[in-house]
């Protein structure tokens, strides 16, 4: 039954992640294009400045991977990223059927995909939102993601908190779990916020309007993948025990 049901998360997480993918490419990769194009714009203004002062030596770097090549790779890398994904979301399902959350497969299904988006996604873009290609130092990239990889454990553990809290209140209305699920949520959110490090790299001069593009368009990749995987998974839920 659990190997079926991993399967079946593979295979969600899969045509989930292809449908990200082709929103990344409509949506996002336009804004990729012109962020490379600003790249590349000052890094030529560099080189020439370079050459003005030097005597003249020139070579050009060849592409590692073409553009082409990068958009490829971004549907299959959605579509590994939503296979192990998918895999991981049919365990945790397994975990929480039949004690936390809805009794309805489909809308537990539904539920736990809306909680794995504020927690892996919408709690670290807060405090960490996506960068286009032309902002960041490559020095800070380790730090970069092991803050990002810290923000995603505490929004899991704060949506967690939020879950048990929300379950445990006793209360006969529905008011005072959901305050104590949301102060559950909101305070160690809060708190990571405050206390972990800012990292501001953008540079001086990048255009807002793009910079906020990109991080719409990564927010709506991911929110597209986590859509897609609540909406087939409760698809295949009530297909398989309809009632």
């Amino acid at each position: 039954m659990i190997t079926k049901l991993i399967v079946r998360g593979m295979l969600v997480g899969l045509l989930a992640g292809l449908l990200a993918g082709v929103f990344a490419y409509t949506v996002g990769e336009p804004r990729v294009d012109r962020a490379i194009a600003l790249e590349e714009a000052a890094a030529a203004s560099s080189s020439h400045a370079e050459e003005a002062a030097e005597p003249a030596h020139s070579h050009e770097e060849e592409e590692l991977v073409s553009r082409d090549g990068q958009r490829l790779g971004l549907f299959l890398a959605l579509g590994l990223y939503g296979v192990a994904l998918g895999g991981l979301f049919a365990l945790v399902y397994a975990g929480v059927r039949g004690r936390v959350g809805p009794r309805s497969e489909p809308l537990l299904a539904i539920s736990l995909a809306a909680a794995s988006f504020v927690a892996i996604v919408l709690v670290p873009f807060v405090k960490y939102p996506a960068n286009p290609p032309a902002v960041g130092d490559p020095e800070t990239i380790n730090q970069r993601t092991v803050l990002y990889l810290v923000a995603v454990v505490i929004g899991i553990l704060a949506v967690g908190a939020a879950a048990a809290a929300y379950r445990y209140v006793s209360s006969a209305e529905a008011w005072p779990r959901w305050v104590a699920g949301g102060a559950a949520l909101l305070v160690p959110v809060a708190a990571a916020w405050i206390l972990l490090p800012r990292i501001d790299e953008v540079p001086e001069g990048f255009p807002a309007g793009l910079l906020w593009d990109f991080r719409l368009a990564s927010l709506g990749t991911q929110a597209v993948f986590w859509l897609g995987v609540g909406a087939l998974f409760a698809f295949a839920a009530r297909r398989r025990s309809p009632a």
